[in-house]
């Protein structure tokens, strides 16, 4: 069954506290490893998982903007902290705070990358993520091309940041944890 056949269920499901998911992924976002706590929101095996790209879990409200931000970011060599909203393979959901960085062998050189997930707070993401992530995907959703799209994105962004004199970590630690 393809990732796009499925259903949302619109059943959120939560973190512990003391929860953390951790992923490993090749340079190019495919899954090398995920622990128990991964698996058990997922909903998928190991065996599934593997060698997939980690956008397996990717829940359709987010923004694709969001997603490249990250990415431009961990392949510099810099860390990147969001909040995410990943599905289930059964179609519920689970937000994350996420921390994202690359993974450097002994030469200094990046040969995948790490996250860890917790519990995020939801206050942030009632009142500044979910806000902000449904304006991106409007502007993605409303722009010409998929390419225009991003363009349009990574410039509501930019200028988010410019007007808080921030930097997107930053605003993720001014928002809350």
């Amino acid at each position: 069954m393809r990732k796009q056949d499925l259903s949302l269920t619109n059943v959120e499901r939560s973190l512990d506290p003391d929860e953390l998911i951790v992923t490993k992924t090749d340079l190019s976002g495919k899954i090398r490893y995920g622990n128990r706590t991964f698996y058990k929101f997922a909903g998928y095996s190991p065996a599934e998982c593997v060698g997939t790209q980690h956008n397996i879990i990717r829940h359709p409200a987010m923004p694709r903007t969001v997603f490249k931000l990250l990415w431009d970011t961990i392949k510099t060599g810099d860390e990147v902290f969001a909040y995410v909203n990943n599905r289930s393979k059964n179609g519920d959901n689970y937000w994350v705070f996420a921390h994202v960085t690359p993974s450097w062998n002994e030469a200094g050189k990046i040969v995948g990358y790490h996250s860890n997930r917790r519990a995020p707070n939801k206050t942030v993401i009632h009142e500044h993520i979910e806000p902000l992530y449904a304006a991106l995907l409007e502007i993605e959703r409303t722009s010409g091309s998929p390419k225009d799209a991003l363009a349009a994105g990574e410039r509501q962004v930019h200028e988010l940041l410019q007007s808080k004199g921030m930097s997107f970590n930053e605003l993720m630690f001014a928002l809350g944890v």
